[in-house]
């Protein structure tokens, strides 16, 4: 086992997760908060892998942990992966350590072996609650216990029944009475320590000065007190965290709720920036308004007074707009692969679409929150008519509003003149961009009725009953394709009319 010296611990902090399942907000915003913490303050960064678990391991916990971090951002000093002077990082690869912590508190007098059977326990327990009273396994413990060899658990000897106060950096003054206190166990009978006992000794040993750490933890700080005070060391500083809520901010978010894989949120499109910037506001303000925040601005403003003591709900509307923000901070060339990215085979074989995709994009742009928006537009086929053709029926162009005083529906007669006018502008024009369409289109538009000119044209272009203002649309097809959209829209009010 390797001690960090005194030099070497300046500020460090760690994200100790299970491989127990996939990782949700909750995991990240602590590793987040931790993980800022550090970076800001010139420290270290640990990811440690808390595996005494066994039962619960999942298989690929670990790889998705590490990818899931990765993904949003955070990245780590030491760890599991790629070592570090206070390794291994695994917790079932320091068994030895736990064996002899273990030994120096049974050197101690302060553990013992756990003699009972668990109908013994059990009958312990129906004591108490035939009494009323609390069960504490301390009030049972042993006068002579056997040797410990390993084959039971092994409990800590409670060094002292007190009340315990102690500071947490978000909750202030925290305080529990000796009815908090009991003779938890440190080693199982599998040989594998539990986490109350491994984590501390690893703290410990990696020079860990500040635990960041979710709200259920709180009644177990009193047991951890008692342990360091049977080891004879200071604990770190403590710093427990608002939980997160579910969307209507009624109960902790759950599974049920939208507590998800984090890499979903890769899959549906979100920046790892932007979902950064998400976790960060789960529970914390840097004290102004100021809400768009870049990695580096967020490590710069962090401060553990921000960090709020209630519930923090998740808002994935919030999620939505922020990932917006960010996508309009990217390059056009890093929007444009990352928005192709999720475009179909079918969409980029489609024939023009390497002559008109940097015109579309910045429609695209503006219409997604997330990337993957673009997929659900292509279901909406509401891309697909950039590229060919669209199909669609002539009674579209024939519902356009009824702008003439005494018409009940618009005919061919209608919207001919109209068709032919709009060609005759068209062909006129010598610059695209929807600025200059619209300066040559506006006034004729104006003269006849917008609603009937507007929608004739947008609809007649892109065959869509919504679509982006049809300036925009002349721009991107350009003269010739704009003519030959109008002609085959003619072509089919006739064909209509007969």
């Amino acid at each position: 086992m390797t001690e960090r010296t005194e030099q070497q611990k300046k500020v460090v902090t760690r994200f100790a997760p299970s491989p127990t399942g996939f990782m949700h907000v909750g995991g990240v915003r602590t590793a987040l908060y931790a993980w800022a913490l550090a970076r800001q303050n010139g420290g270290t960064f640990i990811l440690r892998i808390e595996d005494t678990d066994k039962a619960r391991e999942v298989p690929g916990s670990i790889e998705q942990i590490i990818e899931s971090l990765k993904w949003v951002g955070i990245t780590w000093d030491e760890g599991v992966d790629i070592g570090g002077p206070c390794g291994p990082y695994k917790q079932s690869e320091r068994l030895d350590t736990y064996q002899t912590y273990a030994k120096i508190l049974i050197g101690k007098g302060l553990a013992y072996a756990d003699p009972y059977s668990k109908e013994e326990l059990d009958a312990f327990r129906k004591q108490a609650e035939d009494e009323k009273r609390p069960f504490l396994y301390r009030n049972h413990r042993p006068e002579n216990p056997p040797a410990w060899d390993g084959t039971t658990p092994l409990r800590l000897k409670t060094p002292e029944i007190k009340s315990y106060s102690w500071t947490d950096l978000v909750r202030g003054e925290l305080s529990a009475g000796p009815e908090a206190l009991d003779d938890f166990i440190l080693m199982k009978s599998d040989g594998y320590p539990t986490y109350n006992f491994a984590h501390i000794i690893d703290d410990l040993l990696m020079g860990v000065t500040h635990i960041f750490r979710s709200d259920e933890f709180i009644s177990s700080i009193p047991n951890y007190l008692s342990l360091y005070s049977a080891l004879g060391i200071e604990h770190p500083h403590f710093a427990i965290l608002p939980p997160i809520m579910s969307p209507e901010g009624k109960k902790k978010l759950g599974k049920r709720d939208g507590a998800k894989d984090l890499l979903d949120y890769r899959k549906e499109g979100y920046l790892p920036d932007a979902m950064m910037n998400f976790l960060a506001f789960i529970g914390w303000n840097p004290g102004d308004e100021r809400e768009v925040f870049t990695p580096a601005q967020f490590i710069e403003a962090f401060k553990i007074e921000g960090i709020q003591r209630a519930g923090a709900k998740l808002n994935e509307e919030k999620l939505d707009w922020l990932n917006k923000e960010h996508i309009k901070l990217m390059s056009d060339a890093d929007f444009k692969a990352k928005a192709i990215s999720y475009m179909s085979d079918a969409l980029k074989s489609l024939p023009t679409f390497n002559a008109r995709i940097d015109a579309v994009l910045p429609i695209i742009k503006e219409r997604i929150n997330k990337f993957g928006d673009i997929a659900e537009m292509e279901t909406a086929n509401d891309l697909q008519y950039f590229f060919t053709d669209s199909s669609y029926e002539s009674a579209l162009l024939l519902c356009a509003p009824k702008q003439r005083k005494g018409k009940e529906s618009m005919t061919v007669t209608d919207l001919v003149p109209v068709y032919e006018n709009l060609k005759t502008l068209i062909e006129s024009m010598s610059v695209f961009t929807p600025d200059a369409v619209k300066e040559v289109l506006w006034p004729y538009a104006e003269q006849e009725g917008r609603g009937l000119v507007l929608w004739a044209l947008r609809t007649a272009l892109s065959g869509k009953e919504r679509s982006p203002d049809p300036f925009t649309l002349v721009s991107i097809f350009g003269k010739e394709e704009a003519i030959r959209r109008i002609n085959i829209a003619i072509q089919k009010i006739h064909e209509s009319a007969q």
